[in-house]
């Protein structure tokens, strides 16, 4: 009962509750009921708590982010920066990441530049996102970029473009792909095409002088260089320009959806998936490469690590030195 005599529980609900309509409802001070319906270290006491969040639920109270990111400088959000979401390689990764950021309480908006034209756009238009952290895949920015877009130095690169103030993870293809030229010269291997994603890419760059490195090594020749884009779609159209020329023993693509599109233009040289005359191999190791459609052999490294290194330097657990750097290994399947 209030001081008229009115029970607070059988009044009417407000239409836009409050923080201050939850800390009435629950009989707490305002200060009590936000730490409790926040992510505040300051201590509540478990009665109070339980009080203030039957309250929020009875009312139908949802906090505002962007209010209090007035006063704490947090908004939640993490963003995440890629090319564009036809990249299976990003695609296999974001379902564990959305996880793990969730699990920290915080929810992610995706940001699509398409490209280095895009980045400028945003910036003499002035445009800036207010975010926790930026997690960028996007080739198209470097770090410098990055923090000023989001005018915040918690960037974490992705792409190969970081510099000493931001902190990275980018796998270690060395090993995965010389195991996968060893394992071809085994096989008999004595030539190879290449199939190529963007050059605009840093990591591609550094990863396309290592299949040179390890194709001279293993004394295999490279008879054709062909540039895709990542995309299933360039896949097959660089297997329309195989189909037209005498096979090569091997084909080796740096990323699995292009290996998928030369697959399906090349079908009739891989009987129910299994390399006769020619032989491929993919990167990135991508999950559907373990059922039978795809049987794709690749290169890549654990999805789960890569994230916990992620989440680790979101959480301030990583501090280097950058970049961080994960393994990759090469898996046999059907093709090779």
């Amino acid at each position: 009962m209030d001081g008229n005599g009115t029970d607070k529980l059988c009044a009417p609900l407000p239409a836009n509750p409050t923080i201050s309509d939850v800390a009435e409802r629950a009989g707490v001070s305002r200060a009590v009921a936000s730490r409790a319906l926040s992510d505040e270290q300051r201590p509540v006491s478990a009665e109070k708590k339980a009080r203030v969040l039957q309250a929020a639920q009875e009312l139908g109270f949802r906090p505002n982010l962007l209010a209090r990111s007035l006063t704490t400088k947090s908004v939640n959000l993490v963003a995440v920066v890629v090319n564009h979401i036809h990249d299976l390689s990003d695609l296999d990764l974001f379902d564990p990441l959305l996880a793990a950021v969730q699990n920290m309480g915080k929810q992610v908006i995706f940001i699509r530049v398409g490209s280095s034209d895009r980045v400028e756009s945003f910036l003499r238009t002035g445009v800036a996102y207010h975010v926790d952290a930026a997690i960028v895949f996007s080739d198209f920015a470097d770090a410098a970029t990055a923090r000023t877009l989001f005018r915040s130095d918690q960037v974490l690169m992705l792409n190969g473009r970081h510099d000493d103030d931001s902190p990275a993870v980018i796998p270690d293809e060395r090993v995965g792909i010389a195991e996968a030229m060893a394992h071809a010269a085994r096989q008999g291997v004595k030539s190879a095409a290449l199939v190529t994603g963007r050059l605009t890419s840093v990591l591609e760059q550094a990863r396309i002088r290592l299949y040179h490195a390890a194709l001279a090594a293993q004394g295999i020749r490279l008879t054709a260089s062909l540039q895709g884009d990542y995309s299933y779609a360039s896949g097959h159209k660089a297997g329309e320009e195989l189909a037209l020329t005498p096979r090569p023993d091997a084909i080796f693509c740096t990323s699995d959806a292009m290996a998928m599109g030369v697959l399906d233009r090349l079908r009739a040289d891989f009987p129910q998936g299994r390399a006769t005359t020619t032989r491929l191999y993919g990167f990135d190791n991508l999950s559907l490469t373990d059922f039978d459609a795809y049987p794709i052999s690749s290169i890549g490294y654990d999805k789960q690590a890569y994230v916990a290194a992620v989440i680790a330097v979101l959480t301030g657990a990583a501090t280097g030195p950058w970049p961080l750097t994960l393994p990759t290994r090469f898996h046999p399947r059907l093709t090779a």
